[in-house]
């Protein structure tokens, strides 16, 4: 999980793991409540199969998907896209989000360095933000 904070405090950029997860969850929310398979989200987003997969797997450990297996299986959103915040979904695909690698927990000396008071106060409102979008808001109506 570290090693995805280093990918996103480098360039302050989300990994491929939260953009083709958010991808995949948009792709759900559209048909919500109904379900799709691995191959139908993975054929109509453009995204590796097997990517997808583990992706899901994640998503389903996180509670905001549910799987069932069989011929008929598939994945649907745990609730209403309107109850998933888009924060949620990557918080839970690339960990803490944070605009540093020194924001949080991940700190030793932040009462002790000044800037500190500047990265704090964006990683507030990033989560603000990605919380306050709901998985709704991102359907195309």
């Amino acid at each position: 999980m570290y090693t995805n904070l280093v990918d996103i405090n480098k360039n302050m950029r989300f990994s491929t793991k939260a953009e083709y997860g958010l991808k995949a969850m948009t792709n759900l929310a559209q048909c919500y409540p109904a379900q799709k398979t691995i191959g139908e989200i993975a054929s109509q987003e453009n995204i590796s199969q097997k990517y997808l997969e583990r992706l899901m797997g994640i998503l389903r450990n996180g509670e905001v998907v549910q799987s069932s297996k069989g011929k008929q299986g598939g994945y649907v959103l745990s609730k209403d896209p309107k109850k998933i915040p888009v924060g949620e979904i990557i918080e839970l695909l690339d960990g803490e989000i944070a605009p540093m690698r020194c924001v949080g927990k991940f700190c030793s000396s932040e009462h002790k360095c000044p800037s500190s008071v500047v990265w704090n106060k964006l990683g507030v409102q990033i989560k603000k933000t990605l919380y306050g979008m709901k998985l709704s808001d991102l359907i195309k109506n």
